[in-house]
């Protein structure tokens, strides 16, 4: 496949990892929690938004700084160099550090919406800023109620909203993880476009198994929502986490280490562009139509994440 970031450069990028600083945690994460959250990262040097071509198609990301994050740090800035994009635009509409419930708080699914028109696509991928405690009258955090049910909870605003749905409101309304993912389908069907739930990335997390063998983290507490929602509103689930898990799972905790210099979560440059590459391939498995938008096909299945490209 032609690409932007052939091979040879790739292996070259990785070669260098080491040279990256170690990661650093407070405490040790829980395998299939979401866990404590993270410090939102630096967003120095983050892409501005170019202008879309109103004759094609858009495909719009909506996520978290595993998308968007710094420079070339999410692997929504890597993706569209996959894209014939003569024929489609990709835009990056992830922010770092928000959920599935502040992204349309602070009006940023709003701004999506504004520039979404009939025939575009929306990959729709949250869930690492969704975890915390249960809400209460004193919640602050940045979550969600953990489930895809209909509980909801009047909370008061802590620190006032300049804009968005919540702008000159003093009382917030606490949804679910599922009521958030159905709103985003809602809106974005009503608009013409297509829905397209995207697993979540995949962390840098390790259990050790009965026999000894080191097995990557699959499920941070979230996978089951996403299937459960994809299925009760006929949306295609593409589970590029799956495709991650096993190219990470193939290299080893000491390999893949190099590759999340940070923190258990986010990832190098060369960790994003695999990433990219691993949403493209589960495009690719999920039959897509976004796939005839591609430059061309990536060979299935995937290889280990060293050697595809």
């Amino acid at each position: 496949m032609s690409t932007s970031l052939p091979c040879f450069a790739l292996l070259l990028m990785f070669a260098f990892c080491p040279l990256l600083p170690a990661q650093t945690q407070d405490a040790a994460p829980v395998p299939g929690v979401p866990g404590a959250a993270l410090p939102v990262p630096d967003q120095t040097g983050v892409p501005q938004d170019a202008p879309l071509d109103p004759t094609l198609p858009t495909l719009f990301l909506v996520g978290d700084s595993t998308a968007r994050n710094g420079r070339d740090l999410g692997w929504g800035d890597h993706l569209a160099h996959y894209f014939d994009t003569t024929k489609i635009n990709i835009a990056n509409r992830a922010v770092a550090g928000r959920s599935s419930r502040t992204y349309i708080a602070e009006g940023k699914w709003d701004a999506v919406l504004q520039q979404m028109k009939q025939g575009d696509f929306v990959l729709i991928q949250m869930g690492h800023n969704d975890g915390g405690s249960a809400p209460s009258a004193s919640f602050k955090g940045r979550g969600s109620w953990k489930g895809i049910g209909d509980e909801s909870l009047d909370i008061p605003i802590a620190k006032p909203y300049t804009s968005g749905p919540l702008a000159g409101k003093t009382m917030e309304t606490v949804h679910s993880y599922g009521w958030y993912l159905r709103k985003y389908i809602a809106d974005t069907r009503a608009k013409g476009a297509t829905p397209v739930l995207l697993t979540v990335t995949i962390r840098n997390i390790w259990t050790t198994a009965a026999d000894g063998k080191q097995l990557i983290e699959r499920d941070m507490g979230f996978r089951n929502f996403e299937f459960q929602v994809s299925a009760a509103e006929h949306v295609p689930l593409v589970d590029m986490a799956t495709v991650e898990a096993d190219r990470l799972q193939a290299l080893g905790p000491q390999k893949t280490a190099l590759l999340f210099p940070k923190d258990h979560t986010h990832t190098s440059a060369v960790g994003a562009e695999l990433n990219a590459q691993s949403v493209v391939i589960a495009l690719e498995e999920e039959n897509s139509p976004l796939v005839a938008y591609l430059k061309g096909k990536i060979p299935l299945p995937a290889q280990p994440a060293t050697t595809t490209k």
